[in-house]
């Protein structure tokens, strides 16, 4: 399954593509409004098995997505995570799993720009795997880790680099910098997402391309980790971290500008659009 947020109506939805249509998955069910709802264990198997066919449905051409963010959602990003990335950062493997949080401010759904602020031109991207949480759970073991994914997404990373030097938060956390969707595929139709390949292309020159099995940390390790310190929920997303090829380690640098068109495809998952513009 596919599942969406979108703005119709007059209101934000949570939706259930199928082919080129969205259903409304409140109109299915009441409880399962909410997309962390529609994430979780029941939610899933609800919407797998509820009858769509006498339900009204909504063009997936008229549906403008937004952010595949359950309410309240946390997203977890992971740093250095690939063995590419980390030599062409000139830094040591990580000792452990590097962890940062952007806000739910930060990042814009498929179709949306990705907005470069005034105050700096350095602005990156980074393609990524991200995990949904659809089984929520706190200390969560290694062994047990992938039974609390719901599904899969992707993400870009957007970075203002040279605040990024002095702070994680300032360089990851400017509004609308980053972009997250299209959509959630979840976990069953993906049932190896070590096997997925990922490529990032910026005016549709690919930028960047790896296989999702060169992780440094795996997908269990990275919930376990993370589920130590923070009780997980449905709908919570973790960014497993980018590949080799981001912009600030070229030469010379390559920089996202106004009028710029990013893409991260995933397979199995989709493709992640976005124009950059300036911010007002």
């Amino acid at each position: 399954m596919r599942l969406i947020r979108y703005w119709h109506g007059g209101a934000a939805r949570t939706g259930l593509v199928q082919d080129d249509r969205v259903i409304d998955t409140a109109a299915l069910s009441p409880s399962l409004a909410d997309l962390g709802a529609a994430l979780a264990a029941d939610g899933r198997r609800a919407l797998a098995t509820l009858s769509v066919a006498s339900v009204a449905s909504t063009s997936l051409a008229d549906a403008a997505l937004l952010p595949p963010l359950a309410t309240g959602a946390r997203l977890f990003c992971i740093g250095l995570n690939y063995k590419t990335h980390v030599a062409e950062t000139g830094r040591d493997l990580p000792a452990q799993p590097s962890v940062f949080t952007r806000t739910a401010e930060s990042v814009v759904g498929a179709g949306a720009p990705m907005l470069r602020p005034a105050v700096s031109e350095h602005f990156d991207f980074e393609g990524e795997l991200a995990v949904v949480i659809g089984t929520p759970g706190h200390r969560i073991t290694e062994a047990s880790a992938m039974s609390h994914i719901g599904g899969y997404t992707c993400f870009n990373d957007g970075s203002l680099r040279d605040f990024q030097k002095f702070s994680v938060t300032a360089g990851k956390n400017f509004d609308a910098s980053g972009a997250i969707g299209p959509w959630i595929v979840t976990a069953d139709e993906i049932p190896d997402p070590t096997a997925l390949v990922l490529a990032t292309r910026l005016n549709g020159v690919e930028v960047q391309r790896s296989g999702t099995d060169m992780l440094i940390y795996p997908l269990p390790r990275l919930i376990s980790y993370i589920s130590q310190f923070a009780a997980l929920r449905a709908g919570d997303v973790i960014a497993t971290g980018t590949p080799a090829g981001v912009g600030a380690r070229r030469v010379p640098p390559l920089w996202m500008k106004p009028g710029d068109v990013v893409e991260v495809d995933i397979s199995g998952i989709g493709v992640l659009r976005n124009p950059i513009a300036a911010a007002a």
